[in-house]
């Protein structure tokens, strides 16, 4: 018997279509880990200025070998990351260099973001668990690479913007840390907001807080290779401390408090809110950074890099938001506004002002009690 299949083929051309796109996604794979090599081998900052150069002039600057460099500098072309020509070879424009090689003036550097290699296979191995289990990895259980990661993508804008933008737009606060204030980061990493903040605030205190042995290890490093103005020692300024926001002192203590891009990814960010509202002093400012992010799947479309932030999600965020069983499981686009506020508002602040800064990737919220 005939069987009538009146089930029409897909269009060829939306075929071909979709499966550029998906093919695509498999390119930025790649370009990403050039890029990762690039910035680990050091070649955008030997590139930045230099004009147009040949993989064999490279070659002799670096000291690598010329061939896997050609095949590097190609690659980089074909990307659009390079420009090249024939006759002169590849050069890294301003504008490639501004991006890819200048971490301490250019608030665009994003190399950064590319310094840890892509997941092992291990990491990918419990990533596929948690969608079966709920529970996600912490930082920790991801390995050092991420406290470094983190280090290197926030070092720039905490040189470019931290300290000389945003804490003069807080009202009153760097007339208290000039005076000598008692600052809390939570979620601090490898100390790179405290030790800026200690170099130019030499009367404060500074307490870093974060449950990441990784990130402590870092930063109790870096504290010690810092080079800190003041006549106390860097270690009688700057205290590290291996344990989450929920074990800040039950008593007023903070002048300032700092959440920087870490509450999504907490597992309880309310109880760390109401540890906060604990812990800072009446006069206090709790300045949290956060990902500028809207309430709705379809409001947050407007954003071209949003399926790099759910990938961020799965990866980093989401799986530290449920890393312990009933974590609160935010997720990196889980704080928009009016959801950051209620949270405030319900650990018992009362005053909530929000900030743009004009960061492409971050709103930032000045709390009160």
């Amino acid at each position: 018997m005939d069987v009538d299949d009146t089930t029409a083929a897909p269009d060829p051309d939306a075929v071909g279509l979709f499966a550029f796109n998906v093919w695509n996604y498999k390119q930025g794979e790649l370009v990403s880990l050039m890029i990762h090599i690039g910035q680990r081998l050091d070649l955008y900052r030997t590139m930045a200025g230099l004009g147009p150069v040949t993989s064999l002039a490279l070659a002799a600057r670096t000291g690598l070998d010329e061939r896997w460099l050609r095949e590097w500098l190609f690659g980089q072309a074909a990307a659009g990351l390079l420009e090249h020509d024939g006759e002169t070879g590849f050069e890294l424009t301003e504008v490639g260099a501004a991006v890819l090689a200048d971490d301490q003036t250019s608030l665009a550097y994003a190399a950064g973001a590319f310094t840890s290699p892509p997941p092992s296979p291990q990491i990918v191995d419990g990533m596929i668990e948690s969608f079966r289990t709920g529970v996600g990895l912490s930082y920790d259980d991801r390995g050092p690479s991420a406290a470094h990661q983190t280090e290197q993508s926030l070092g720039p804008w905490v040189r470019l913007a931290l300290v000389p933008t945003i804490i003069p737009a807080l009202d009153g606060v760097e007339a208290t840390l000039e005076r000598g204030g008692v600052v809390a980061d939570i979620g601090c990493g490898s100390g790179v907001a405290l030790l800026a903040m200690a170099a130019r605030y030499p009367d404060a205190q500074f307490h870093g807080y974060d449950s990441s042995r990784h990130a402590i290890i870092r930063g109790r490093a870096n504290l010690a290779a810092a080079d800190l103005p003041g006549e106390r020692t860097a270690d009688e300024r700057v205290t590290f401390h291996l344990v989450d926001g929920s074990a800040l002192p039950t008593e007023p203590t903070f002048d300032l408090v700092l959440t920087f891009d870490c509450l999504h990814d907490m597992t309880d960010p309310s109880g760390v809110a109401r540890a906060i509202r604990q812990a800072i002093r009446p006069g206090g400012t709790w300045l949290i950074k956060d990902i500028r992010c809207a309430d709705t799947f379809d409001a947050n479309r407007k954003n071209p890099m949003l399926a790099m932030m759910y990938g961020f999600s799965i990866e980093g965020c989401l799986a530290s938001a449920t890393s312990t069983p009933g974590g609160a499981g935010h997720g990196t686009l889980g704080l928009p506004p009016a959801t950051m506020e209620a949270l405030c508002r319900d650990a018992g602040f009362t005053r909530f002002q929000v900030h743009d800064f004009e960061d492409p990737a971050n709103l930032y919220y000045e709390v009160r009690p």
